[in-house]
């Protein structure tokens, strides 16, 4: 199995208040490195649309995988 890539986080949904139809509670997202929405508590995730979208930082935990989930998550996504 290939490498994975190293600047490729993710996190777990914990609120989506406002967002119900994008988000899923306690599901994993990917996370799209964005250093300007950083600098303004947000999060660019790619959503249930399949996009990338702006979300509050606070609706979501970062979390570290296993190398092997992470490439199963990659071709899943």
């Amino acid at each position: 199995m290939g490498q994975s890539n190293p600047d490729t986080r993710f996190v777990v949904c914990i609120k989506n208040e406002g967002y119900p139809a994008s988000l899923e509670l306690r599901k994993i997202y990917r996370v799209i490195a964005d250093a300007s929405a950083a600098r303004h508590a947000l999060v660019r995730v790619v959503d249930e649309s399949g996009e990338d979208y702006l979300y509050p930082r606070a609706y979501f935990v970062s979390i570290e995988l296993p190398e092997a989930v992470e490439e199963a998550l990659a071709l899943s996504m």
